[in-house]
């Protein structure tokens, strides 16, 4: 570091021990990381075993029954949200192991629904 970039992170105050050091195409970049950023939650890659709601609302019709086998594009469910009935389907062939919940019931969004064991 040079006399004048010494001199800029006194003036503005930076704290070399707070400076997170991360790389983008090849450049390597420091910067503050921000506590809504620290605290915010961990990524999950996506459980395709599990269906899970894509907005709140209320589950109107459930049509499979669990231990059931079902097929790729099977109906599942209609989920009524916003005076809109979704019309949920099997993404892939499997046995239906759990139902978390039931009909009328009003449902989170990303709370799990089905659970499957995939064929």
């Amino acid at each position: 570091m040079n006399y004048s970039e010494e001199r800029i992170r006194k003036f503005n105050g930076i704290d070399e021990s707070k400076l997170h050091e991360f790389v983008v195409e090849f450049r390597k970049y420091k910067t503050e990381l921000n506590r809504k950023f620290l605290e915010r939650e961990g990524w999950e890659p996506i459980d395709v075993s599990k269906v899970r709601s894509f907005i709140p609302g209320t589950i109107t019709k459930i049509y499979v029954e669990e231990m059931q086998h079902v097929e790729e594009g099977a109906p599942l469910m209609i989920l009524e949200a916003m005076k809109m009935k979704n019309t949920v389907f099997a993404e892939r062939a499997g046995t239906i192991l759990k139902i978390n919940a039931k009909e009328g019931e009003r449902v989170p969004k990303s709370m799990v629904i089905f659970e499957f064991d995939l064929d």
